[in-house]
């Protein structure tokens, strides 16, 4: 079987997109490894073979040297075909293993030149700066790899002009993954958020809108993104209707989101978030949940044309809280919402779909 493997110094072992959705796909018909920076040692899982290069560097500087260099090294002694890297930090071993012959996919998992303007630590100035040239550099490797991978068509349509051969290969769910048996009458008065938290993500906001509602809780799945956040909604009024179930296997959030009557993703309006296509969204709707999400113009055209949740502007907590009560207190409504959307999942938005796109872009580079 010909021998690819998968890079990344910055996302776990498991990653959805990469371990669960790529990697097992792509272990039907290639000898598949995985190289990740973790510490957790080596192993071999579904046929994929894990290789560890030590534990992450804290610092993105520090990745970009050291780490990368390590995964180059593994990389090269597992002497393999193709090589698919998903991190902004490994551009330069990209372009290394471009040049010594090997065929090479880099995978834009987010829009990161856009993703400098919500860093709060940097002004608009550097921002500004800092984003234009990490651009300018993504955009100049971009043209040497053999395929650019991108998570959303609106990322994907950045890299295409610059390098024709870009696809987007959507984070879609996986059919059946998160789907349960439980009645919508055994159902609690919760929603859920799944995913990391932070300011940027509307946590603030959320836990303001959860103060103003009745009978109902918030069940936070996930890690937040640092103590300053975790100190500052934890005071709240709002806290006191939080569960923290800090971060879940796949089946606890199968589990989860069987039993909540809705799940949130209320991200605030940064450039990054816009046009996003965030997974949270399409897991509530796999799981047959209505959605409560931000009020942007993709997301509203997807929510309102399946009319499979409500969606908000995500800085007005009172807005939330209404579109909250209004799924929770009316089954009827909801049952219908949640069903939509999982027939939207099975219909158009699922990994089954994707599945096929990758594998026709390996078979046309490797083939």
């Amino acid at each position: 079987m010909i021998k690819i493997c998968h890079i990344t110094t910055v996302h776990n072992r498991y990653d959805i997109r990469i371990f669960h959705k790529q990697c097992k796909s792509l272990s039907k018909d290639f000898d598949v490894s995985l190289i990740v920076a973790d510490g957790l040692g080596d192993e071999i899982i579904d046929n994929i073979k894990i290789f560890d290069i030590g534990l992450r560097k804290s610092n993105r500087l520090k990745r970009a040297k050291i780490d990368s260099n390590k995964a180059y090294k593994k990389a090269i002694s597992l002497e393999c075909e193709l090589y698919h890297f998903h991190d902004p930090e490994l551009v330069k071993i990209g372009k290394k293993l471009k040049k010594n012959g090997n065929k090479v996919i880099y995978d834009a998992h987010e829009d990161l030149p856009r993703q400098i303007y919500s860093k709060p630590y940097l002004n608009k100035y550097i921002k500004f700066f800092v984003a234009n040239l990490i651009e300018w550099q993504e955009n100049e490797a971009a043209k040497q790899f053999d395929y650019i991978f991108t998570a959303t068509p609106h990322i994907c349509a950045r890299f295409i002009k610059i390098n024709p051969n870009s696809i987007d290969i959507n984070n879609y769910p996986i059919i059946g993954e998160l789907q349960n048996n439980i009645t919508w009458d055994k159902k609690e008065n919760i929603i859920s958020y799944v995913g990391g938290i932070s300011e940027i993500r509307g946590i603030k906001e959320l836990i303001d809108a959860i103060s103003l509602v009745s009978g109902i809780s918030l069940h936070l799945a996930g890690e937040f993104g640092g103590e300053l956040t975790y100190n500052l909604v934890s005071k709240k009024n709002g806290w006191k209707k939080v569960v923290e179930c800090g971060f879940l296997s796949r089946e606890d959030v199968r589990l989860l989101l069987g039993k909540s009557k809705a799940g949130i993703v209320t991200f605030l309006p940064e450039k990054n978030h816009i046009n996003a296509q965030p997974n949270k969204l399409f897991e509530y709707m796999s799981a047959g949940i209505p959605v409560v999400a931000s009020k942007f113009p993709l997301w509203q055209d997807i929510i309102e044309k399946y009319n499979c949740g409500i969606c908000v502007d995500p800085m007005d907590p009172k807005e939330i809280a209404f579109a909250i009560e209004k799924i929770v207190k009316n089954d009827h409504m909801a049952r219908e919402m949640g069903n939509n959307g999982k027939n939207a999942v099975l219909n158009h938005f699922n990994w089954k779909i994707e599945e096929e796109k990758l594998l026709s872009i390996y078979y046309k580079i490797l083939y």
